[in-house]
């Protein structure tokens, strides 16, 4: 009877056995297929004309302004306005007591009625004196002297006249109105108020509300960079560019607005200028002193380049650089330079022309020198083939 010893030494071998049978019969297990180019999507950088804008904040200002004052002294008795209501221009807005300035006009017109009496006396004493100094009936000094009496009273006359002129302005500037139309504000004073002459305190502001005024301020140093541009030929002129008024909820004001014009110096505490554009307001939604921000054109760029903003990395020190797809399919890095953003892109200056292929999706999956399989963004993809059917 064999030993327990031969038992499990025979059993071994024959497990050795199975394994080298086995081995034989198959190789050992290949390792996992080498991977293909990855699928990364592109844009691919075409020359376009970009009208270039810059916000700046603002306030706005009314198109006409008008302080009402007297020009004469007087007690107000009456207000003839609504206030914060409109107004046209020579509407009566105050009433002062008259009396006085009505009794100077009675007066200097009785005085010119006098002066023209006392002409016609004259006139006709000149002329009967002309005709007898000619047949010698009264001396040549009789003549003269009623001669000079009809210039007299003719110059009493164009006196009095202007007497009566005067107090008519007067009694007229006891009905004060407006100089402008416009929305008038609040009365500062009340109806048995005293009022004077060109008073330091105005009684109402009226203003001209449509169109209105939206004033800028840019700095000085954009405004050299500007001008540098335009005489290197990089930029165009966009002065007839509409400018867009966004309000302080961050809506855009539905009228857009035209530049005016811009100031001729340099603010020496801000370093800015003044830009002034005006906008209809036909619904007078802007409102005198609102602040706003408006989107104005600062040049017209012809053959400029844009990139999406996701295929433009930037590393801690500033530096951009994209990932490119060049010629044989393979990512190369490259140094770029940009400066305004538009929309959801920026503007190329430096290190992209027409025609590059920049990645902007899968980018975490390249790196320089490996070659992809470049999708085109927006591009429809391919259908999936369909499966060849299986024979029955």
């Amino acid at each position: 009877m064999p030993s327990l010893d031969s038992a499990i030494c025979c059993r071994f071998t024959a497990i050795l056995a199975v394994g080298a049978a086995l081995a034989g019969c198959g190789g050992a297990p290949d390792g996992p297929p080498a991977p293909g180019p990855a699928p990364v999507t592109v844009a691919t950088l075409q020359p376009e004309t970009v009208t270039l804008t810059r916000e700046l904040p603002g306030r706005v200002t009314p198109y006409l302004v008008a302080e009402v004052r007297p020009q004469v002294n007087g007690i107000v008795a009456r207000r003839l306005f609504d206030e914060g209501g409109t107004v046209r221009p020579g509407q009566p807005l105050y009433q002062l007591d008259d009396t006085l300035y009505r009794a100077d006009h009675d007066s200097a017109r009785a005085a010119l009625a006098r002066a023209e009496a006392t002409l016609g006396t004259a006139r006709l004493e000149a002329r009967r004196s002309a005709d007898l100094v000619a047949i010698k009936a009264v001396s040549r000094q009789d003549d003269e002297n009623a001669q000079a009496t009809l210039k007299q009273a003719e110059a009493d006359v164009a006196a009095a006249r202007a007497a009566a002129e005067r107090a008519a302005v007067l009694l007229g500037y006891a009905r004060i109105t407006a100089p402008i139309g416009g929305r008038i504000g609040k009365s500062s004073v009340t109806q048995g108020a005293l009022v004077t002459a060109n008073q330091a305190d105005a009684l109402a502001t009226v203003q001209q509300l449509d169109p209105i005024y939206v004033d800028l301020n840019q700095s000085s140093a954009e405004l050299l960079d500007l001008r540098r541009a335009l005489a290197a030929g990089k930029l165009v002129s966009a002065r007839q560019v509409p400018v867009t008024i966004l309000l302080e909820d961050g809506s855009a004001y539905p009228h857009p607005g035209k530049l005016e014009f811009s100031d001729v110096s340099v603010d020496p505490t801000t370093g800015s200028y003044l830009l002034r554009v005006v906008v209809p307001n036909p619904d007078q939604f802007l409102l005198p002193g609102a602040y706003v921000r408006a989107q104005i054109g600062t040049g017209v760029r012809p053959d400029a380049l844009l990139v999406p903003q996701q295929g433009v990395a930037r590393d801690p020190r500033g530096e951009t650089s994209a990932m490119v797809v060049n010629a044989e399919g393979v990512v190369e890095a490259r140094p770029v330079k940009v400066s305004h953003a538009v929309g959801n892109r920026w503007l190329v200056e430096d290190g992209l022309t027409a025609g590059d292929k920049v990645i902007i999706e899968g980018l975490q999956k390249v790196r320089p020198g490996v070659p992809v399989q470049p999708t085109e963004a927006g591009a429809a993809e391919p259908a999936a083939t369909p499966a060849p059917a299986q024979q029955q």
